[in-house]
């Protein structure tokens, strides 16, 4: 995961809750965009 943009990372997480993928995966995703301080942009695509 450490290879994808920021955008792609945050791209992936709403694509894999939309689909209701498997909560582990959603889990990695949310764990590295909290290592890469990006939360505050989850609100946005969260909209």
């Amino acid at each position: 995961m450490e290879q994808l943009s920021d955008e792609l990372l945050l791209e992936s997480y709403r694509k894999a809750n939309e689909l209701k993928l498997s909560p582990d995966f959603i889990t990695l995703i949310k764990k590295e965009i909290q290592r890469r301080n990006l939360e505050h942009k989850l609100h946005a695509i969260a909209k």
